[in-house]
């Protein structure tokens, strides 16, 4: 009986996973719920994928040493893609994720360095500034999604990367006033200038003011654009995924609109779509069939191109390893039947003389 308890009791890849299901299910309802919409095996690799993501941000965000916790999540890392993850369930499942799908190790260095930035406090200058920001917290889970989907071509990959950003911009701009009361400012500080908004003061005394709008709308053009562009990456994703990934880009950029339609103000509220504004962007969902394809082969957001070079290096070094493997095991054939032909001669040659040594026997008798 106890060896029974103690066999039900050792993790296996179902439980894994279902541990990682009901860490989301309970810490992040809205991912959960998104979750929902893509088909089951994308399902389970995108929650495996996003409770080692929840993980690590907490690490990092919630501990007394930010330093400490990156390095600790760095030598998880080391574990996972050395093929040694034995600890923990999350890593354990991230483990067979990476491996399945030749996930590169420098998207998900790039996710911890934006949660580093976060802890840091880092100032963003410029827009390009954002964009980077951007590119490390969002663009790369975009990235890392149509990598789980299958997907290399690059400019389905830029597309992921723009819908990505393009999220973020709205967290930004609809958070303005809840970052700004936490310490923190993702606004470009240049174009705040520019407005003639002091972002110390405004650090100091979060106000509404019609400076403050020209750059919280400059941010949702941008976002905008992206999630235009967005689309077109949308109809290279497997059929099953596409209904999802169109609702999630409708539900986000309908968070924009809303913003925008209250007056921009995001210090004092916080914008939100009510059950009815969702239901009916989920009834536009079956227009995903006539995306615009238009953006497909606009280059990709320069803050984002290294995240596109990762996943199209590891695709050549796998091209290259699975090449040498062929190679390699055609020698090693061509060899082996080299051996069984000389094996095979030399047995006939032997059974020639074998057969002359007894015929000329027969004849001295």
């Amino acid at each position: 009986m106890p060896l029974r308890s103690e066999l039900a009791e050792l993790p296996t890849p179902h439980t894994d996973l279902a541990h990682c299901r009901q860490t989301l299910s309970g810490g992040s309802r809205s991912f959960w719920v998104a979750s929902q919409l893509l088909p089951p095996t994308l399902r389970n690799d995108a929650c495996g994928l996003y409770a080692f993501c929840r993980e690590a941000d907490d690490l990092i965000d919630e501990g007394d040493d930010a330093d400490a916790a990156l390095a600790q999540l760095h030598k998880r890392l080391d574990g996972i893609y050395g093929g040694k993850a034995q600890k923990r369930t999350v890593d354990r499942v991230l483990q067979r994720i990476v491996a399945q799908h030749q996930l590169p190790r420098t998207l998900l260095e790039a996710l911890l360095e934006g949660f580093a930035w976060d802890a840091s406090g880092r100032e963003y200058q410029t827009l390009s500034d954002v964009f980077a920001y951007g590119a490390r917290v969002a663009g790369v889970v975009g990235v890392m999604m149509a990598v789980l989907m299958g997907v290399r071509d690059p400019k389905a990959l830029a597309r992921a990367a723009d819908l990505g950003v393009a999220m973020q911009l709205t967290n930004i701009a609809r958070d303005v006033g809840e970052d700004a009361r936490a310490g923190r400012l993702y606004l470009p500080r240049k174009l705040l200038k520019d407005a003639g908004v002091d972002a110390k003061s405004f650090l100091q005394s979060p106000t509404f003011t019609p400076g403050l709008f020209t750059v919280i709308e400059r941010l949702l053009l941008e976002a905008e654009t992206l999630y235009r562009r967005s689309e077109s990456g949308i109809a290279l994703l497997p059929v099953g995924a596409r209904p999802g990934i169109y609702a999630a880009r409708l539900l986000y950029a309908e968070i924009g609109h809303a913003l925008l339609k209250s007056g921009g103000n995001s210090v004092d509220q916080r914008a939100y779509i009510g059950m009815a504004g969702k239901a009916r962007l989920v009834l536009r969902t079956p227009q995903w069939v006539a995306l615009d394809k238009t953006g497909l082969h606009e280059p990709a957001l320069p803050e984002c191109q290294y995240l596109l070079d990762a996943v199209h290096e590891a695709q050549t070094e796998q091209a290259k390893e699975l090449h040498h493997n062929s190679v390699f095991h055609r020698i090693y054939r061509r060899l082996v039947w080299t051996l069984d032909l000389f094996a095979a001669l030399e047995a006939r040659q032997q059974a020639a003389a074998a057969g002359h040594s007894s015929t000329l026997s027969e004849g001295h008798s």
